[in-house]
């Protein structure tokens, strides 16, 4: 699919959500939902091909020979191969010169060959009682590496690490994170259209299942409604749901409230799109809002557009969290993590969390095609907490949210 077929699609399907429920007022909004992901296409061999060559590219700069990575998104990155973490070591070599190179358990070897381009890749197996690196070893002989420094990807084991290590001491083993972030913190248009995608089919989500809100409703089966959304427009999803009081636990508390008249609604969820990460907080209320949630709502909303609006290649990531946390600050919510609890934002992609983080301390500069989330928020103990969550891409000029922003505490979905 091509980015102007797929974004014109991505606007029909909001148009057709906002409609809800045309055929009558006691209709459900979610079954009038539509498969949102049939004929969006997955990440071709062309964009691997592209991964590939900016890796070799960075290595020479880095001046690594290589660089190893186990199973893990970062493996998905690379190669498109989807493999779980366990005691026995999976994983490629990416060597700066010539084909990469897989490690695998032998009993597993058939699976693996489904999954990899032997004509690009070579799959080397170890039995049970073998060492899987001194396989590693042996593709560095091949490859006419016998010193120098090899690159490990960081979410690596340090099982993994110790036993590469001992298997080829003459290789120094450093950290990869030159390359894999160097390559995964900026996205591609095509990492992009599948992210926009997935963030919209959640905020779609949310708009569905907001509609069927009842008094004595519990999160659970409020985040079925989410999940059930998701599920009608062809993903995977759901969301952390807190009422009232419960909403000044960022990531939730054990107590079960249900819900009440005049209790916030905080839902923070998201789903993938081929891999690909949305992750999306809405704050509403159940019923008429008091005084004091219009003016809280309002104090994060104005954080988070303010640093919306600042973000633009160029500006260290701290700066951004600054800027929320001041707003938060000068309205009375401060100082610093009293009430606003935890940082701006992270990196996403793959992972739902990923460098680079918007905090304190991190100087990092951004650039064109990074994403992040902007999560802006003021918790009150006992009584309730807003956050407004949307994921932001830095343009050449500025930064935008991929799909709608909140608009109000009524519409906040």
């Amino acid at each position: 699919m091509h980015r102007r077929e797929f974004l014109a699609l991505g606007g029909a399907a909001w148009a057709a959500a906002t409609g809800l429920a045309r055929a009558g007022e006691s209709a459900d909004p979610i079954d009038a939902l539509t498969d949102q992901v049939q004929g969006v296409d997955p990440v071709p061999a062309s964009e691997y091909e592209r991964r590939l060559e900016k890796a070799r590219r960075l290595m020479r700069g880095s001046g690594l020979q290589g660089l190893f990575v186990e199973s893990g998104s970062s493996l998905l990155y690379f190669t498109g191969v989807r493999w779980g973490r366990s005691e026995r070591t999976f994983g490629v070599l990416l060597p700066r010169e010539g084909r990469p190179a897989f490690v695998c358990p032998a009993f597993e070897e058939g699976r693996a060959l489904e999954s990899v381009d032997r004509g690009s890749a070579e799959v080397r197996i170890w039995q049970e009682h073998e060492s899987p690196f001194q396989r590693v070893g042996g593709i560095l002989k091949d490859r006419g590496i016998s010193s120098g420094r090899i690159g490990v990807e960081p979410s690596t084991r340090f099982f993994i690490v110790d036993g590469l290590r001992l298997a080829s001491p003459g290789v120094e083993w450093v950290d990869g994170r030159p390359v894999s972030d160097g390559c995964r913190m900026t996205k591609s248009p095509l990492e992009l259209d599948l992210m926009r995608r997935a963030n919209q089919i959640t905020k779609m989500s949310y708009r569905a299942a907001v509609a069927g809100l009842k008094e004595g409703m519990t999160p659970s089966e409020f985040n079925q409604r989410i999940s059930r959304a998701h599920s009608k427009m062809g993903t995977r999803g759901g969301a952390l749901v807190l009422f009232g009081p419960a909403a000044a636990f960022p990531h939730g508390t054990r107590e079960t409230r249900k819900l009440r008249e005049g209790d916030i609604v905080l839902m923070d969820g998201g789903c993938k799109v081929h891999g690909y990460s949305s992750d999306v907080t809405r704050t509403t209320v159940f019923g008429e809002a008091s005084d004091r949630q219009r003016e809280i709502w309002e104090i994060v909303r104005r954080a988070q557009e303010k640093a919306l609006r600042a973000a633009r290649p160029g500006i260290a990531c701290q700066e951004l969290d600054r800027i929320a946390r001041r707003e938060i600050e000068t309205a009375g919510f401060g100082p610093g993590y009293r009430y606003f609890t935890h940082r701006l934002g992270h990196g996403i992609g793959l992972d739902g969390h990923e460098e680079p983080y918007l905090v304190e301390g991190n100087t990092l500069l951004m650039q064109p095609g990074m994403t992040f989330s902007n999560e802006p928020g003021i918790y009150i103990p006992g009584e309730f907490g807003v956050r407004h969550e949307d994921i932001m891409v830095i343009t050449e000029d500025g930064a935008e949210f991929l799909g709608p922003k909140t608009e109000s505490i009524e519409k906040a979905v």
